[in-house]
């Protein structure tokens, strides 16, 4: 796989995103994300992209995708280039995926959740050799076949991270069995196409971050930095999410929701801040902006 046609200065660029699933409005863990992956890009004089993520129609909300960049702009924080919707993309994800198959990177799977649960919640490759077909049948990429699993890897806020060696050698899904693209697959594909060379997000995301590196080097396509952002949490493992009926943050008064975001970053709004407008609060967050004053936690609660 080659990168993008993108412009010569594009690929060296610093390119961000932010990439939220329509299944629901944003919440304020979805404002901290966004926020952090906004303020690092534009503190690198580069570009912020936004895309939808929107592969999974079962779990999306009517509405959701324009509510959610509407937010955005309330909040001041306006992308850069036109929204990508990964709903238009499985042209993309086919031609990876054909390129897979192709150099027997992945193979075709009729395991159930049930039978992998029953052996111990991880998958032990037991179709690996069996050459099922791939229509009907979940796919599965190949790590045993070139493949080199990531179980570290360095992130720059986190630090050296470890990953549990027994998931990070796991065969993971890139094509569900009900048709489906799978996250690993999509969101790999998306941003090498977009030339993103950061990644900011939630520390939740960590354990994908792994089997994504291990995709980028089966395509032989160096890997973004990352940086996981610590999650709101409202008691220890109970994070802020759709799932869990987080609120939606207010779209009419986003000024109190923003300062408490900055806050939660270890970017504490001075007194001398004029804060009348969110566009005067994040020109003041770009110019301070550093690393060094995120928390370097997994979880915050709020």
């Amino acid at each position: 796989m080659l990168l993008p046609n993108l412009p010569a200065a594009l690929k060296t660029a610093y390119r961000g995103r932010f990439a939220p699933s329509p299944s629901g409005q944003l919440h304020f863990g979805s404002l901290v994300a966004a926020l952090g992956s906004y303020l690092q890009a534009k503190s690198m004089q580069g570009s912020w992209q936004v895309r939808i993520d929107d592969l999974d129609p079962p779990r999306e909300v009517a509405g959701a995708a324009a509510d959610i960049l509407q937010t955005l702009m309330a909040y001041g924080l306006n992308w850069d280039g036109e929204v990508i919707y990964q709903s238009k993309r499985s042209q993309a994800y086919e031609k990876v995926l054909a390129q897979l198959a192709a150099q027997k990177l992945c193979y075709g799977c009729a395991c159930t959740r049930k039978k992998i649960k029953l052996q111990g919640g991880l998958y032990l490759g037991c179709c690996r050799d069996k050459q099922l077909p791939f229509n009907g049948n979940a796919l599965r990429i190949n790590l045993q076949n070139q493949g080199k699993p990531t179980c570290h890897f360095y992130d720059q806020l986190q630090g050296e991270l470890y990953l549990n060696s027994s998931e990070a050698r796991e065969d993971f899904i890139i094509k569900r069995k009900d048709g489906l693209y799978a996250y690993n697959l999509a969101v790999v594909v998306d941003d090498i196409d977009q030339g993103i060379t950061e990644v900011v997000r939630g520390a939740d995301l960590l354990n994908t971050t792994g089997k994504q590196i291990a995709l980028y080097q089966l395509l032989n396509i160096p890997p973004p930095k990352y940086i996981h952002l610590p999650v709101a949490v409202t008691s220890p493992g109970q994070k802020l999410s759709k799932q869990n009926h987080a609120l939606a943050i207010n779209k009419d008064n986003p000024i109190p929701t923003l300062l408490r975001a900055l806050d939660f970053l270890g970017h504490t709004v001075t007194n001398n801040v004029d804060t009348t407008t969110c566009s005067k609060i994040l020109e003041w967050a770009i110019e301070n902006w550093c690393l060094h004053k995120i928390p370097a936690q997994h979880e915050i609660q709020i």
